[in-house]
């Protein structure tokens, strides 16, 4: 039976998106519901919303979240998204957002969405709903038992670990480049550091872009998106199993902002406006001030980001901003302050004004080992995130923990 996602939206059929919605949803068995509403009742749930906007599409939004919060109306989980470039809907997107989240206990994403949007762009967001619904006893596991592989191939690199028995035996990452090459690579040396063989293997979890190609070659146990299996190695890393977090992914490509109760998600949004807020952007101010990422972060720590001006949005004009700062006499220390900072700064305004933030922060991924850029985030939250050990490995470490519920006896 499919899992029925409640679609709250304003704009999607005019901007030509709706199909691709549906699509997305269907790919992984999903299947997009629409609350029943009488039309008496939208002035009455907009009264009681507090918030009357001009849109009648954003009417019947606010009035379809009364449905749901008032059990009007039988889904599983809530899909909202309004068009980037509407000021009101992302306002009632947000508001709608909060709202069902405090009068119901559905899991949650929001998406702002571009026209000529793509299924493709979706399917994450929506696998992940599915998979919180379908697999939530699943992704409550608190310990990894037997011995499994986790293997996370990211658009920038890819990692693998080895675990037996919730205990980290090997792991290995590399930069990706032929996606089943570079996988099998990591794998073999992760093993080889643990000091055991493929044949040895009792389950195999896959996750990230690569994650099909791969979880078909080697039959795994486990291959699921990223969200969910993030999460799950952040709060396992963190030792952080139990209550609430939020976890902060700054990845190559896109950014993943996920809260989580008892190691569940229950709301997450993933994306931005460009890549000036990814790890890649890191990547080119790296290259661009000659120096090694792993040395950015340090160098950023004895900068002062206030006296540089640059854009927070745009990696493009970013790196025009890094090179007319120098230009004009500031130190590199400087301009690095100033490239993590509206790092931050584009998190801060896009994925975490989409999630009610909840203490204590987790970030993770490649990026959390760039101090400079930790010191931001935490100035942006007010307060400075835990970095779990082995933060780079969330991906792969969620996947070897989940594989081992697929075991037998176990």
């Amino acid at each position: 039976m499919a899992i029925k996602i409640a679609q709250l939206s304003c704009g999607t059929e005019y901007s030509g998106v709706q199909s691709e919605i549906e699509h997305a949803a269907e790919t992984v068995g999903g299947k997009m519901v629409y609350p029943d509403v009488a039309y008496d009742d939208i002035a009455t749930a907009v009264d009681e919303f507090g918030f009357n906007p001009a849109s009648p599409q954003l009417k019947l939004m606010i009035a379809r979240a009364k449905a749901l919060a008032d059990s009007h109306y039988d889904a599983d989980a809530v899909f909202i998204s309004s068009c980037f470039r509407c000021a009101e809907g992302a306002l009632v997107r947000n508001e709608v957002r909060k709202y069902i989240q405090e009068h119901t206990k559905l899991p949650v994403v929001t998406y702002s969405f571009t026209e000529r949007m793509k299924s493709a762009q979706l399917l994450t967001r929506m696998e992940a709903l599915v998979t919180i619904v379908e697999k939530k006893e699943l992704l409550a596991r608190e310990r990894q038992v037997g011995l499994t592989a986790g293997i996370d191939s990211g658009s920038s690199t890819t990692k693998a670990m080895i675990i037996r028995d919730n205990e980290i035996l090997g792991k290995a990452w590399m930069p990706t480049g032929e996606v089943f090459g570079t996988a099998m690579e990591v794998l073999n040396k992760a093993m080889d550091e643990a000091g055991v063989k493929q044949d040895q293997l009792e389950g195999i979890g896959v996750t990230g872009y690569g994650r099909f190609l791969i979880g078909r070659k080697l039959d795994a146990n486990l291959i699921q998106e990223e969200l969910t299996v993030n999460s799950k190695g952040a709060v396992w890393l963190a030792d952080h199993q139990k209550g609430e977090a939020t976890i902060i992914d700054i990845g190559g490509m896109d950014n993943k902002a996920i809260t989580v109760r008892d190691g569940i998600p229950d709301n997450f949004t993933m994306g931005g406006i460009c890549a000036g807020a990814s790890g890649r952007f890191m990547e080119m101010v790296s290259k661009r001030l000659k120096v090694d990422i792993n040395d950015l972060g340090a160098l950023a720590d004895k900068g002062d980001w206030t006296k540089v001006n640059m854009n927070s949005y745009c990696s493009i004009f970013g790196i025009q901003d890094l090179v007319t700062s120098l230009a004009a006499g500031n130190t590199v220390e400087d301009v690095a302050a100033a490239a993590c900072h509206s790092v931050a700064e584009q998190v801060y305004e896009q994925q975490l004004q989409e999630i009610d933030v909840r203490q204590p922060i987790i970030q993770v991924g490649g990026t959390s080992l760039i101090s400079g850029l930790v010191k931001a985030v935490g100035d942006m939250v007010g307060s400075h995130p835990i970095i779990p050990p082995n933060s780079q490995y969330i991906g792969a470490a969620g996947a070897g923990l989940l594989a081992s519920g697929f075991l037998e006896g176990i």
